[in-house]
């Protein structure tokens, strides 16, 4: 007879995942199509050409700004959000600024672990939450805050750009606190090559390659720690 944890590996495995794949394929393709609707709408409703030039021009400009998150963020959300939290968060957006914090408060409020098929389970939850708890927030927010910013001070305002540093140092701190020992290598990766993108060691890759801070902050600390893991250290 299976254990009770053998038969949830099993039905996880072999029927939640299998039906979820599938099932998210078909969804994030419907909304790919979706996605140039605009635009399509526009060349046959107007009868405007595409300059294909440009948009090459508009997509390599995108692409070397911020293309490596597109992988990046996947790969180190993945842990956090399941394979059902990745596949909300490509057509949701929001990632790191909203689905991740409230992905792990919904984890530590039920008491579940990142990586474990219940705190996938919970994670999606929390992120579905969040998506229709933002969605009337938002509505409200564009219509109002133009109204509402009008009537605040510019102390208040300039506090505004604290908010996602603030947020992201929340988020780190939670999961850093799990590992403290991984706490110096991810620090002295981040503060090393902000401190090199800064100076021009990497101006060779272009004028402001920032993303090298995000590649070897994440994949950095990931070596390390599967290293350490390996050796019993952690």
């Amino acid at each position: 007879m299976l254990k009770p944890e053998a038969v949830r590996d099993d039905i996880y495995q072999n029927q939640y995942l299998k039906g979820l794949h599938r099932s998210s394929k078909i969804v994030n393709y419907i909304c790919v199509l979706f996605c140039f609707i605009p635009a399509v709408l526009v060349v046959l409703v107007y009868g405007i050409k595409i300059p294909w030039a440009a948009v090459a021009t508009g997509w390599l400009s995108i692409a070397s700004a911020i293309g490596v998150v597109w992988f990046v963020e996947p790969i180190g959300n993945f842990p956090i959000v399941g394979s059902a939290g990745t596949y909300i968060n490509v057509v949701a957006g929001n990632t790191s600024n909203m689905r991740i914090p409230c992905a792990v408060m919904s984890q530590k409020a039920v008491g579940v672990e990142p990586g474990t098929p219940e705190g996938s389970l919970i994670s999606t939850l929390g992120i579905c939450t969040s998506i229709f708890v933002n969605i009337p927030i938002l509505a409200i927010g564009a219509i109002l805050s133009s109204v509402i910013m009008s009537y605040l001070p510019q102390s208040v305002l300039d506090a505004f750009n604290y908010l996602l540093p603030a947020l992201f140092g929340a988020v780190y701190v939670q999961f850093a606190m799990m590992k403290p020992k991984l706490i110096p290598i991810s620090l002295t990766l981040g503060i090393g090559f902000c401190l090199m993108v800064k100076y021009g060691v990497f101006s060779f890759l272009g004028p402001a390659p920032t993303y090298v801070t995000t590649l070897a902050g994440t994949f950095g600390t990931i070596g390390f720690g599967l290293w350490m893991y390996k050796r019993g250290k952690v």
